[in-house]
């Protein structure tokens, strides 16, 4: 194997002082200060989610993460309609466009018993929040909360608490999940879509020695990484959680959610082909180019092959979680359970 992997073995809890934390704190308010689209991706990432991974989302009633959302606060409304208010709870809610999404969704189909409170850190993307929502004319029902998730501590109870693509920066998961498990009513539900993957969104040794073969034959052109603007002739494992919280502890997200809460419903999903179709080196793929398609099924098809044998762990997930046992959780696949999906390390 001739591709770089650095720091491969397990990486425990990181040791984070006080000024170490301030400065990783300071950098992602910084980064996503005047981030007005946090959320853009490759058109061939498309490709692969319309053709591979919508198909397996159908069959739960929505067709993408945000309809995900959207429909299970929907039908929880809906079955709660003797509430007044059900209480929905975002944390680490960014610009506020998919629970803007959802109050818009849930208005238009007459459904009004519920607010949503938006939590997040950066004091701009609520502000942006507040704009966009009253604009859409749903401002009644969005509400904001500067707050550290962190070290969030729930002063009421909540319906429905909802984390979109946050997981991944949280330093604190235990304290979190806690806080969570602590504010939710006792039939409330967790709902999340997030990567569980090795910390920093790096890849583990099994899945460098499945990229390899496909990496090798890609051409010069494919191999340079648009976000970080340099030529990986030979991939590098970039470590994304040395300077901010991306990816931070994505390795413990399952295990610890797993020891904490039932599953109703679990989508896990991807390994190596989010190498291709993500935005470091998705832009460099052209879906007119059968070539390129061509190549996004092979990798496709053998990131599922190695998925079901277990050799290889999903990287990305869909979840409905709850403090009340399920009878039974809603799989993609009968072998691919929360516990199957951990990665032992």
């Amino acid at each position: 194997m001739n591709l770089s992997f650095k720091n491969l073995l397990r990486k425990i809890k990181p040791s984070i002082n006080k000024d170490n934390y301030e400065n990783r704190i300071n950098n992602e308010l910084n980064f996503y200060k005047d981030c007005h689209n946090v959320h853009d991706l490759p058109d061939i990432f498309h490709y692969w989610s319309n053709k591979y991974l919508l198909p397996k989302q159908t069959p739960f009633g929505f067709s993408n993460p945000d309809e995900f959302f959207v429909s299970s606060c929907k039908k929880h409304c809906i079955k709660n309609l003797k509430l007044k208010v059900v209480k929905i709870l975002s944390i680490g809610s960014g610009n506020g466009e998919l629970e803007i999404k959802i109050a818009s969704e849930l208005s238009k189909a007459g459904v009004t018993n519920f607010s949503i409170e938006c939590m997040d850190i950066n004091k701009n993307m609520l502000d942006r929040t507040m704009a966009l929502a009253k604009d859409k004319g749903v401002g009644q029902y969005i509400k904001t909360i500067k707050g550290d998730f962190n070290k969030w501590k729930p002063d009421s109870k909540y319906n429905l608490i909802l984390a979109n693509q946050s997981l991944h920066h949280v330093l604190e998961l235990e304290h979190l999940f806690d806080s969570i498990y602590n504010g939710l009513t006792q039939t409330g539900l967790f709902l999340t879509s997030d990567m569980i993957g090795q910390n920093g969104h790096m890849r583990w040794p099994e899945a460098l020695e499945a990229l390899e073969p496909f990496w090798n034959e890609l051409s010069k052109e494919k191999k340079y990484n648009q976000m970080l603007k340099r030529q990986e002739d030979t991939y590098i494992n970039h470590d994304c959680s040395t300077e901010g919280f991306e990816g931070i502890r994505a390795q413990d997200i399952l295990s610890l959610l797993v020891q904490k809460f039932n599953f109703e419903l679990f989508i896990p999903f991807a390994n190596i082909i989010m190498v291709f179709i993500d935005r470091p080196f998705g832009h460099n793929f052209d879906i007119k180019n059968p070539n390129d398609t061509e190549f996004i099924d092979r990798v496709h098809f053998k990131d599922e092959e190695l998925m079901i044998k277990g050799t290889l762990k999903p990287t990305q997930m869909l979840a409905v979680m709850t403090k009340d046992n399920v009878a039974e959780t809603k799989l993609l696949n009968p072998i691919l359970t929360p516990q199957f999906c951990i990665r032992k390390f």
